[in-house]
């Protein structure tokens, strides 16, 4: 089976969306069922991928679209130049990663889409106005045109179903979790930060992040001397609209050289932070589906995230969860101290309930279904 992927984003450095469409096509890669797998990106994600995501499988081909990367030119690419581009390589399927605005009857074979939240329009502030218009604008033609929709998680599924009822009801959909693997990644270390005690937080300057808690929380801990004073926060994530924020109370709390904001990483870097990390921090008010929890758990981090249905979800019993009702930063203040005293030997989890075998046959399954529909 040959698998076209498009992965095509706005990001000139691993994000994400990013990180989901190069596990996806690793995790298709690994198995006799898939024979080929066409990976669609910008021209400026190529580099980042072939090296940062270390895409190094024969049977992952990637087709870089040199357009100029701006969301006019690359939607007017998703619309007449992508059903040009699946007519000329002509795969079974194409499985576009995250929602974009395409024309279904101008394609030849089956359309599978990933949907990873519904922060269009639950979270508009992520993107701001009007931006989020036309986000919201383009998940609602790609769920009504794909063929069948991949969910990251059973909360992004209910969210389906409340969003798109009458969809929901006609359409095939399943939840698939995001695929882990860090097997074959050798450690990076980060020179800044090396023989240095550390909390990691994962996650993109967006308000739903709630990054400004973990640094007020932070600050309150060296304060009041809970932490170790040489122990750093090392937020890893793009920028977005509350960076200005966040800054400005780094700032405030007078914490420039204990907070440590920074992006761009490759696999190993990351793979190292996790490894050596004193715990990692998750403060969410909403996800889709948080693929750092789950790297986090891969590794047996030290994990203290906010209770929501989605962490829930996700971490199982793994984690430690506070409360985002009351008091806030005390609450979060006390689960770290207290995640702190455990005692756990960090290793790789063993029978990963988001490894390779059960999510390819999930993909796998769902894929002929959705094709046996097309051809009946």
């Amino acid at each position: 089976m040959h698998i076209l992927i498009s992965a095509l984003s706005r990001f000139n450095c691993p994000s994400g969306i990013c990180r989901y469409a190069t596990n996806l096509a690793k995790c298709l890669g690994e198995i006799e069922q898939i024979s080929r797998i066409t990976l669609v990106l910008g021209s400026w994600q190529e580099k980042y991928f072939i090296e940062d995501l270390q895409i190094d499988s024969e049977k992952i081909k990637i087709f870089p679209v040199n357009i100029k990367n701006s969301s006019i030119y690359r939607n007017i690419w998703f619309i007449f130049q992508l059903p040009k581009l699946t007519k000329i390589i002509n795969p079974e399927l194409l499985h576009i990663s995250f929602p974009i605005p395409f024309i279904r009857f101008l394609f030849p074979c089956s359309v599978v889409a990933t949907i990873h939240d519904f922060y269009p329009f639950e979270n508009p502030d992520n993107f701001g106005f009007p931006n989020y218009i036309f986000n919201q604008l383009f998940t609602k033609i790609c769920v009504k045109n794909a063929d069948g929709i991949t969910c990251v998680s059973q909360v992004t599924l209910s969210r389906l179903r409340y969003y798109f009822p009458k969809i929901y009801r006609k359409k095939l959909s399943t939840v698939i979790y995001n695929y882990v693997n860090f097997k074959n990644i050798q450690s990076k270390s980060i020179n800044m930060i090396e023989n240095t005690p550390f909390i990691l937080a994962v996650a993109q300057h967006r308000k739903n992040k709630n990054l400004d808690l973990l640094v007020q929380t932070y600050g309150f801990l060296v304060q009041n001397e809970q932490i170790n004073s040489q122990t750093k926060l090392v937020i890893v994530g793009s920028e977005g609209p509350e960076t200005k924020k966040l800054v400005q109370l780094v700032n405030n709390l007078s914490l420039e050289k204990s907070v440590i904001f920074t992006s761009s990483l490759s696999d190993p870097e990351l793979c190292w932070l996790y490894q050596n990390c004193e715990l990692f921090v998750c403060t969410s008010t909403s996800e889709g589906f948080c693929l750092p929890l789950v790297e986090a758990l891969y590794f047996s981090c030290k994990i203290v995230c906010s209770d929501i249905p989605i962490l829930r979800e996700v971490g199982d019993s793994n984690c430690t969860y506070f409360s985002l009702a009351g008091e806030t930063i005390k609450i979060l203040s006390t689960a770290i101290i207290n995640v702190y005293r455990q005692d756990i030997i960090k290793s790789k989890m063993n029978n990963f309930r988001f490894g390779k075998a059960t999510v390819v046959e999930k993909y796998l399954d769902f894929y002929h279904k959705i094709m046996s529909c097309n051809y009946e």
